[in-house]
């Protein structure tokens, strides 16, 4: 296997390049990889398809990963349920090391292919659900180790990978290998692996809320309203999906607590 995340940068010398010139050359190589995303969708699709399936049914999504990798697979988790409304739970990033590695790196955490399913364990996972391994470089023991028991068990499994015929993709019964190349510093691949697992996850996760009913139009009727902000928005929308006004909106989403609730409301009451 060859590791195109660990070859040497197409730039040297980064020591002498003015701020200018770091800042213009690392946008260089961010541009290239939503082109590499772009090459992987038909895979990003065959993977969302099986999530919805399964959470339709009553299923959940995890994520697994070390490090950079298991951290965007928690910060994804923990968006849905106040952009979406889902209970806790039922979108789980599960990160080597616990979530103490969240903020402080674990060392050896990523290196026991036994821990993951230990850790998923205790979430009562089960082939109702769906696994999906993140790991830049494709080698990660703990998110290998995780997928290869998962499918003993029965589960879909999938993975997000930066390599090209990687162990990881190997083990995932759908995998999605976003080959962004050399990172800008050698190796450093919070940066461009990264921003390709950000957006894949985005994908993924805004794909299959959207498909299990969470949005209408283009809003997000079932967002949390926790705070200013969010009750604002929340009022602007169902000003633009009913046509009433500030006061009327502001009323409606107060006394029913949800776009959705306060949408559905008036639309019952003129009917």
């Amino acid at each position: 296997m060859s590791s195109t995340t660990e070859s040497p940068s197409n730039y040297n010398d980064l020591q002498h390049m003015s701020v200018s010139e770091l800042l213009t050359n690392i946008n260089k190589e961010d541009q290239t990889v939503p082109q590499a995303v772009e090459k992987v969708i038909p895979n990003i699709e065959a993977l969302v398809v099986q999530v919805v399936n399964k959470m339709s049914a009553g299923g959940r999504l995890f994520y697994i990963g070390a490090g950079t990798s298991g951290r965007l697979g928690v910060v994804d988790a923990s968006e849905i349920p106040p952009t979406y409304g889902l209970p806790h739970g039922h979108v789980v990033g599960v990160i080597a090391g616990g979530d103490g590695a969240i903020r402080k790196s674990v060392e050896h955490a990523e290196d026991d292919p036994d821990q993951a399913w230990k850790d998923l364990k205790e979430f009562n996972i089960s082939s109702q659900d769906v696994l999906i391994g993140i790991a830049a470089s494709g080698r990660t023991p703990y998110v290998i180790g995780g997928l290869a028991k998962a499918n003993e068990e029965g589960l879909v499994t999938g993975c997000i990978t930066c390599n090209a015929s990687s162990q990881l993709a190997e083990t995932a019964q759908f995998p999605i290998e976003v080959v962004v190349g050399p990172e800008f510093v050698t190796g450093s691949t919070r940066m461009k692996a990264g921003t390709a697992q950000k957006l894949v996850l985005n994908m993924i996760s805004t794909a299959v809320m959207i498909q299990l009913g969470h949005v209408q139009g283009n809003k997000m009727v079932d967002m949390q309203l926790s705070n200013e902000k969010l009750v604002d928005r929340a009022v602007r929308m169902v000003m633009e999906e009913t046509g009433v006004n500030r006061e009327k909106a502001e009323t409606l989403v107060a006394s029913q607590g949800s776009v959705r609730r306060a949408i559905d409301h008036h639309n019952n009451e003129d009917a």
